[in-house]
C-alpha cells in the first residue's frame, strides 16, 4: 500500500525567524498518522527547522541541490551539506527551476543520482506548459521527461522516488488540472514507470500533483486512484490551510 505523502514548498518565503514561527504553528496541530508530511524550505532555514521537527514524524526537505559533493559552484549547495543537517528530501527539476536557472533534464538526472547516492529521497518534478497541452503533446512530453529523469537509475532506488506531477500553467495561477486530468497524468507516469521498471515498481511508487492545491480541491484530487499526495505551494505558508491539505 502507498502511504500518501503531503509536501509543502516554501519556496523563496519566510525569514529565519519566519520559518521557525511557521513550523512551530504547523506542529500545534493534530497531524493524520497515516500521510507523510513533508516540509521543503529555503536553505538558510533548513538547520534552524530540522531543529523544530526533531521528535516529530514531519520530514525536511530541501527545494535544490548540486549534483557534485563540493568543488568550484559557487553560490551552490552539495548532497554532502544537506545530509549532515538531517534533509530526509529534495525537489528536484521544478518548473521553476527549468523556468528561470536553466534547468535541464540532463541535470535532473544528475541530481536524482547523486540525492540516492546519500540517501535523500528526490522528490521528481514533471508538466507541461500551457502551450504544450493546447497542442496537445502535454502526454509526449510528460512521458519523455521522466524516461530522461530516470535514465540508468536501478529499479532498486524506485520505493526512494517520488514524482510530482506539475502542469506549469498550473503553477501559481489559481489554475488546477481537473481531478480527472490529474488522475490521467499520474496514471501515464505510473504507466510510464511499468515499462521501463516493471509491475512492481509501478505499483511502488508514489505520484503527486501539484498546481495551485488548496483545503478546497484536495480532498476531489486524493480521491483519484492514481494520485499518492499534493505538492503544495501557497498553501503551504498559512499553517491552518497546510493541515487542512495533510487532514483531507
Amino acid at each position: 500500500m502507498r502511504i500518501p505523502i503531503i509536501a509543502g514548498n516554501w519556496k523563496m518565503n519566510n525569514t529565519i525567524s519566519q520559518s521557525i514561527d511557521l513550523v512551530k504553528n504547523i506542529k500545534k496541530e493534530d497531524i493524520k498518522d497515516k500521510v507523510e508530511v513533508v516540509l521543503a524550505v529555503p536553505f538558510t532555514s533548513l538547520y534552524e527547522v530540522k531543529k523544530h521537527l526533531d521528535g516529530t514524524t514531519i520530514k525536511l526537505a530541501a527545494q535544490n541541490m548540486h549534483w557534485e559533493d563540493k568543488g568550484a559552484y559557487t553560490g551552490e549547495i552539495s548532497p554532502l551539506m544537506l545530509k549532515e543537517i538531517g534533509v530526509d528530501y529534495c525537489i528536484i527539476g521544478h518548473s521553476e527551476r527549468r523556468q528561470y536557472f536553466n534547468e535541464t533534464d540532463e541535470t535532473v538526472n544528475k541530481k536524482i543520482k547523486a540525492a540516492l547516492k546519500h540517501n535523500i529521497k528526490p522528490i521528481v518534478c514533471v508538466g507541461e506548459s500551457l502551450e504544450e497541452r493546447e497542442k496537445n503533446i502535454h502526454e509526449d512530453i510528460v512521458k519523455d521527461q521522466v524516461i530522461k529523469a530516470l535514465e540508468g537509475i536501478d529499479k532498486s532506488f524506485i520505493k526512494d522516488i517520488v514524482i510530482a506531477y506539475e502542469p506549469i500553467w498550473a503553477i501559481g495561477t489559481g489554475k488546477t488540472a481537473s481531478s480527472e486530468d490529474a488522475n490521467t497524468m499520474c496514471g501515464l507516469i505510473r504507466k510510464t514507470i511499468g515499462h521501463m521498471y516493471g509491475e512492481n515498481a509501478k505499483n511502488t511508487i508514489r505520484i503527486q500533483y501539484g498546481g495551485s492545491v488548496k483545503p478546497e480541491n484536495i480532498k476531489e484530487l486524493m480521491e483519484k486512484e492514481e494520485i499518492d499526495g499534493a505538492l503544495v505551494g501557497g498553501a503551504s505558508l498559512i499553517a491552518e490551510d497546510f493541515i487542512r491539505i495533510v487532514n483531507y
